[in-house]
């Protein structure tokens, strides 16, 4: 299992880089110390695979853009293909662990229009109203279900047939959840054209947030108006444009004061953030110390 404390992404596509993840066999466990991330948050992102976890410790926050949803230890849940989410543990200075089973839904499903895949596989990752199943101990009919998520991490790579074995304890666990799917209230849409334009738009600031971007920029990379800019973003990220473009460029910024030796004013620069004491002042805001004190808290840690 990976042991993970920041994540990254795709040049191109900025999907969620997934470490090892391989065509031969595209499936990795992970796991995520997210106490040890230094933007204190996973940021918003995505990805192909479905994401099935367990909150080993802490108190996490999945941000999604149908709602929000706060997984306590002992609790999990499966996030479908290709969703956008943020999450964020709800205490900085707790110890806060999370377990991941990351797996295109083609190792479940075998070949290109196989029955599996159309009877169990598609009918969830294609429905418009399921963004994430949570699981919660509390309630009986889930409790065998976390407690089987919990047990697939102690299939060993080592043990012979591995690859089987675990493929055959994520299809038993596919066919639970996708029992629990029916039970889930029917009020929230994936609205897939929004979806495709709020990741445009997330991609160009992904690729020039050290340069100028105005809201009328953003609008044209996904071709439509600066009104339905405003509105995209929003229903999909409950943050306005330039919220998202400042969160970002702060992310970037803490990243490299907590992994780099750049001078503060060259960091602020770097992530378009202006001059030195503009950076000071925002960066303060949002993380209640100075760039110097958030490098030396992240780095001494590694010392």
């Amino acid at each position: 299992m990976k042991n993970i404390q920041s994540i990254a992404f795709h040049p191109e596509s900025k999907e969620e880089l997934l470490p090892d993840f391989t065509a031969e066999f595209p499936y990795i466990a992970t796991h995520a110390e997210l106490d040890k991330f230094p933007e204190q948050l996973v940021p918003w992102h995505w990805h192909r695979a479905v994401e099935l976890f367990y909150m080993e410790s802490g108190a996490l926050e999945y941000c999604m853009p149908g709602g929000t949803t706060l997984f306590p230890a002992g609790s999990g849940g499966m996030v479908i293909s290709n969703v956008l989410h943020m999450t964020k543990p709800m205490a900085a200075k707790e110890k806060n662990v999370q377990l991941l089973h990351i797996f295109d839904p083609a190792l479940l499903a075998g070949g290109l229009g196989s029955r599996i895949g159309k009877k169990y596989i598609d009918p969830l990752l294609e429905s418009s109203q399921i963004e994430l199943i949570p699981l919660f101990p509390e309630r009986p009919e889930q409790e065998e279900i976390i407690a089987r998520i919990r047990e697939t991490f102690e299939i060993s790579p080592q043990t012979f047939g591995y690859e089987i074995k675990l493929r055959n304890s994520l299809s038993e666990l596919w066919l639970m959840l996708l029992e629990q799917a029916r039970l889930l209230p029917k009020n929230r849409n994936r609205n897939g054209k929004d979806n495709d334009k709020i990741k445009q738009m997330m991609i160009y600031i992904h690729e020039h947030y050290s340069e100028k971007i105005s809201v009328k920029t953003l609008a044209s990379c996904a071709f439509i108006s600066e009104r339905e800019c405003f509105r995209v973003f929003q229903d999909c990220l409950h943050l306005t444009p330039l919220e998202y473009l400042t969160n970002y460029r702060l992310q970037v910024a803490c990243q490299m004061l907590a992994k780099g030796h750049r001078t503060i004013t060259e960091i602020s620069h770097a992530c378009g953030l202006g001059s030195s004491s503009y950076f000071g002042r925002i960066f303060r805001e949002h993380t209640n110390c100075t760039p110097s004190e958030y490098r030396r808290k992240w780095q001494d840690r590694d010392k």
